[in-house]
């Protein structure tokens, strides 16, 4: 197990960690469009990425403008470098030049992920947002996920309805999963999800008893990293300053 750094910036926070890793998602990925449509945590986690290590990174004030400065959470870009109406938007995604990152209401051990409907498919129990872009975004893009509250209820053994394709139904890219608890990808050698990290206080076991299925565990897990200093005063200083993340995933 890795060792934590030592804090020298006051309490960092589970949100703050878990907004670091969202960043992380972005790396290498140069100028493609960030959407992250799933939460305060990951859109934040776009915009720090964009205003540290990936300044190519095209990013949208949740509208139409591309912004040209960072953008803090809840606000419209006051100056914009472009115009992105959905018809362009469209064309970017069928051209795999975008890079989202979901909010899955169900995900299993492969990656397939359903946010239509709980239950069966002629009778549900609950209904969700439907299909909407999940297959073009996971046949299309790189596609990562967020999810806020870890459980077995959210990483299931089977989903009731496969809204975005998994690795073992011919995805593009899914990258990486970020909640709460950790962060998991597919690097296993059969695709299936793997514990890349566990954020600060919580252990493997949380992690494991927290997920519905089978997790691949590698013999040494560390602990996801911390922000560093310039991180954090972006996050709070410029990016974040009302703490929205804080609602997301309360201390």
């Amino acid at each position: 197990m890795s060792t934590t750094p030592r804090d020298t910036t006051g309490t960092i926070t589970r949100a703050e960690v878990c907004a670091t890793a969202c960043a992380d998602l972005f790396r290498g990925d140069g100028e493609i469009v960030a959407a992250a449509v799933a939460g305060f945590v990951p859109m934040l986690g776009s915009r720090l990425a964009r205003a540290t290590f990936e300044p190519d990174l095209l990013t949208t004030d949740g509208g139409p403008a591309l912004s040209a400065e960072p953008v803090p959470l809840g606000a419209s870009a006051a100056t914009a470098e472009g115009w992105l109406p959905f018809r362009d938007h469209l064309w970017l995604v069928l051209n795999g030049r975008r890079h989202v990152v979901m909010g899955p209401s169900q995900i299993d051990a492969h990656g397939n992920t359903n946010i239509s409907c709980i239950g069966d498919w002629e009778r549900p129990a609950r209904q969700l947002l439907g299909v909407r872009g999940g297959p073009g975004n996971t046949l299309l893009n790189t596609t990562s996920y967020w999810v806020p509250k870890h459980s077995a209820r959210v990483f299931t053994g089977k989903v009731d309805m496969v809204s975005g394709v998994g690795w073992d139904r011919g995805a593009h890219e899914i990258r990486a999963v970020v909640s709460n608890l950790a962060v998991l990808d597919f690097a296993a050698p059969d695709r299936r999800m793997r514990l890349r990290s566990v954020h600060p206080g919580v252990s493997v076991d949380d992690v494991v008893a927290a997920t519905g299925f089978e997790l691949a565990v590698p013999d040494e897990v560390p602990e996801t990293r911390l922000p560093d200093e310039e991180e954090l005063r972006v996050m709070r200083e410029v990016l974040d300053p009302k703490g929205l993340r804080e609602r997301e995933v309360p201390a």
